[in-house]
């Protein structure tokens, strides 16, 4: 077992390459000259061993510190901080030991395939799985005009904005004749992951606004998918050196359709799955149902991708789906299990990510570092982010009832809280051309800032602006929003159709109860 979790995390080992004799060396007490004497798959199988459990000895330190912070309530460092900072800390300890020796720096790097089919699915189904519906739908104008439109309006002021800097040869690492180059920076760099102040807003004790969480968490769950498919389609134009005219309803046409397509793969296959559990008798056998309900995470995620579309934004209305219809379908021991068990590989997920992320900083990430851009791109972010949250909360203002309106000073939380983290590192990872590095470096400085530094004033921000609840009986779980049925939020008196189609028809047919609804 340790090492199967060695490999999913470390690259293959030979013990005669010069550059790990030393290692093997130790490893095996014996001397490098000695080291030919080894059987490789022994001495490949002891080194595993040895780092995995190096692996695991660090995820402790992580979660132990995250839980001192916890219960000492320290919201300046949010659990995501503790672990890229532990990060920083082994890489730099890495590197002081043995400077010379890439692969052992090569070794806290973690493969953007791996993240994104391993660590990712748990922590979007999660996501998903344990979301207040009610709060989600009821706010769903709002959040779609968010995570969408925003994330467009990020994306290309940010992309057009390195292009500039190219252009006019303010900064020289960057590819001013290739404007999907730049584009695609956009698009990664707008993928916000709030994780470090969804943390500190999730907080019991900190009674954050029920408004405001539901519209942080909404459009942080949303964004990232999104910001998926734009970086997707922008990668299709990519050789083309630039995206003319034409290009564009095309393109606008493919990140519809993507986002549709993948939101109906993880509907029908969260029915197909609610299908099963109702008509069988499943429940008898507890190990079977959780077991399955692990397998259709990963399928619905594996499927949409196979397919081309998002697995996030697939595998994340999957959970949802599953979750309204699929509970009441589970044993008592089965539920309690799956929500734990899928709780507890989110929050293990996170840490590794958070983890080697902050790791990067010793092993190589930062060797095509250019301060002057990253300090311009993290300008954009938050200029790029200001041009949508304002705007678009004027909007949905005049939409929303008079005790519902998102005042300023939360839609300035909202701006702060748009942090930027594993997301837009993976797909840094798998940036094309020449300057990969280069934009690798800047996301990672731009994560660890937005994570570290922005995540950590959360909660003073918070409670300057006003944006805690004063209430003791306040409960984000009995939050619901007073929008009236004739509201656009509520779709014109849609929202009753839907209502009596899923008590009448897809309840009987798939599982659920009466008290537990889409709004």
């Amino acid at each position: 077992m340790a090492d199967a979790a060695a490999k999913i995390f470390l690259p293959t080992v030979s013990p005669t390459s010069s550059p790990t004799s030393k290692v093997f060396a130790l490893i095996n007490k014996v001397t490098p000259g000695n080291t030919t004497s080894i059987l490789p798959g022994e001495a490949e199988h002891e080194f595993d061993a040895i780092a995995a459990l190096l692996l695991v000895i660090t995820l402790i330190v992580c979660i132990l510190f995250g839980y001192y912070v916890k219960v000492h309530r320290i919201y300046c460092l949010p659990e995501s901080a503790v672990a890229m900072l532990v990060g920083v800390v082994l890489g730099g300890i890495t590197r002081f030991i043995n400077p010379d020796n890439d692969y052992d720096l090569s070794i806290l790097s973690f493969s953007p395939e791996i993240f994104f089919f391993v660590l990712l699915p748990p922590i979007i189904f999660e996501a998903g799985y344990s979301l207040n519906k009610e709060s989600f739908f009821e706010n769903f104008g709002t959040i779609t005009m968010y995570a969408m439109i925003g994330t467009m309006i990020s994306t290309f002021f940010i992309g057009v904005f390195i292009l500039l800097l190219g252009k006019y040869s303010i900064v020289s690492t960057v590819d001013s004749s290739n404007l999907m180059e730049t584009m695609l920076f956009g698009a990664l760099i707008s993928a916000v992951d709030p994780v470090a102040t969804l943390s500190i807003m999730g907080s019991p004790e900190l009674q954050c606004d029920q408004l405001l969480y539901s519209l942080v968490f909404g459009e942080s769950v949303l964004n990232d998918a999104i910001a998926i498919v734009l970086f997707r389609t922008f990668l299709k134009f990519y050789s083309h050196n630039n995206m003319e005219g034409h290009d564009i309803p095309l393109a606008l046409w493919e990140f519809l359709y993507v986002s549709f397509l993948s939101i109906v793969i993880g509907t029908l296959l969260g029915l197909l799955a609610s299908f099963i559990y109702r008509h069988s008798r499943l429940n008898e056998y507890p190990k079977f149902e959780t077991s399955l309900l692990f397998l259709f995470c990963y399928g619905c995620y594996a499927a949409a991708e196979a397919a081309q579309m998002s697995g996030i934004m697939a595998l994340f209305f999957n959970g949802m789906v599953l979750s309204h219809y699929n509970s009441v379908n589970l044993s008592r021991a089965a539920h309690v299990a799956s929500e734990h068990i899928f709780s507890t590989l989110a929050t293990l997920s996170e840490t590794v990510v958070f983890l080697y992320m902050g790791a990067g900083v010793f092993s190589g990430k930062f060797e095509a570092f250019d301060p002057l851009l990253s300090i311009c791109a993290l300008s954009a972010c938050l200029i790029g982010r200001f041009c949508n949250i304002f705007p678009l909360s004027w909007i949905a203002n005049k939409f929303r009832k008079d005790d519902e309106k998102v005042p300023v000073k939360m839609q300035f939380v909202l701006w702060f809280a748009g942090l930027r983290g594993a997301i837009a590192y993976a797909l840094a990872e798998n940036m094309p051309g020449p300057n990969k590095d280069t934009y690798a470096s800047t996301t990672l400085c731009i994560c660890m800032f937005t994570t570290i530094v922005l995540g950590g004033f959360t909660e003073r921000l918070l409670t300057d602006m006003g944006m805690k609840q004063t209430s003791s009986t306040a409960d984000r779980g009995n939050y619901t929003s007073s929008l009236q049925p004739s509201s656009p939020e509520n779709f014109y008196g849609l929202k009753d159709k839907i209502i009596s189609f899923d008590e009448r028809i897809m309840k009987p047919m798939f599982g659920g109860t009466m008290t537990d609804g889409w709004f």
